[in-house]
């Protein structure tokens, strides 16, 4: 018989949470979100400096939405280093927050570390937010990023064919489903993905979700109110669309290489493990990391443990590699 106990959080982590848990608790409602909107709730993570001391400019660009939809805002970092020989590669980054938070700039600043290191350009999307714009305004709006970027690379300076997806918890979601799409309307292929702790499975009913209940960061309580704002009555039910939940996928075939990673005492730990495994069966790549003892987003709330530490250079090796081919 299997024990529902939850695994050990990392001490150096476990200590972290104990300092963040009264600013942001394991179970979020949709008043919580309303409250956390309104800003009724401390800030965990202050703005930071998107220039890193001047090595990127910073740029916010509105350009067109999907068709029929408003326009979006792309926030977009270029090197301020000479303009290389070649075009740069750019890293396409969506923002988590459960599909109900978050803007362009949230949790950019991670990637700006891998950009700073690789001579890379980042775009970052902002995308409507459930429930008052359910899918799939998010990820269709994600959608029209991408292509807005593909289509003015000679004006970024960036290479259209070296464009890494990116992007945490609902992010990483939204560019899982992101490379599903391009794949099904035969857009631009991106040349890897990279799913950190990612938000793919609407059912909310693995052996990590029942464990991690009532502990640590985004507990199943907090997944129920991001996909039930996302999908409405719809959650759960065989009707959702690989596009809103890609673990819904049935064909896994012929995506980008993949990096997912995810911490051993979270939520999305079971799903995140089956997705890697379902691209190797279909005949994929994917490079999969389970941190021991890592809660959700570790490496973002608590960026000096020596596991987030480990977490951000095998990111920034697999960008490396992928990037040398």
């Amino acid at each position: 018989m299997t024990t529902m106990s939850p695994p050990p959080f990392d001490p150096e982590l476990s200590a972290a949470l104990e300092l963040i848990k009264d600013v942001i608790g394991p179970s979020i409602t949709i008043d919580d979100v309303r409250a956390m909107r309104r800003g009724e709730l401390p800030v965990l993570m202050p703005e930071t400096d998107l220039t890193l001391d001047g090595a990127f400019t910073v740029e916010d660009r509105v350009v067109p939405g999907p068709e029929g939809a408003p326009s979006i805002s792309l926030l977009i970092c270029t090197p301020t280093t000479p303009r290389p020989a070649r075009p740069r590669a750019v890293i396409y980054h969506t923002h988590g927050g459960g599909m109900v938070l978050g803007d362009n700039r949230t949790g950019v600043d991670g990637v700006l570390q891998w950009a700073r290191e690789l001579d890379l350009v980042v775009v970052s999307v902002e995308y409507r937010l459930a429930p008052e714009h359910p899918h799939p305004a998010p990820v269709e709006d994600v959608y029209a990023g991408l292509l807005w970027t593909v289509g003015h690379a000679d004006e970024l300076y960036v290479d259209p064919e070296r464009v890494v997806i990116a992007g945490a918890s609902a992010g990483g979601g939204l560019t899982a489903a992101l490379a599903l799409l391009l794949r099904d309307r035969e857009g631009p292929r991106p040349l890897g993905q990279l799913l950190m702790c990612p938000m793919l499975d609407d059912r909310n009913d693995t052996p990590s979700a029942e464990q991690m209940a009532g502990l640590g960061i985004w507990d199943r309580v907090s997944n129920d109110t991001g996909w039930t704002a996302l999908l409405g009555p719809t959650r759960g039910t065989p009707s959702v669309s690989p596009y809103a939940a890609p673990a819904r996928a049935t064909d896994l075939s012929n995506l980008p290489p993949a990096f997912i990673d995810v911490g051993s005492a979270e939520t999305f730990r079971d799903e995140d493990v089956t997705y890697a495994t379902r691209i190797w069966q279909s005949g994929g790549i994917a490079e999969l990391h389970v941190w021991p003892g890592g809660f959700h987003g570790f490496d973002g709330f608590a960026p000096q443990a020596s596991l987030s530490q480990a977490a951000k250079e095998a990111q920034v090796r697999w960008l490396r590699r992928l990037l040398a081919e």
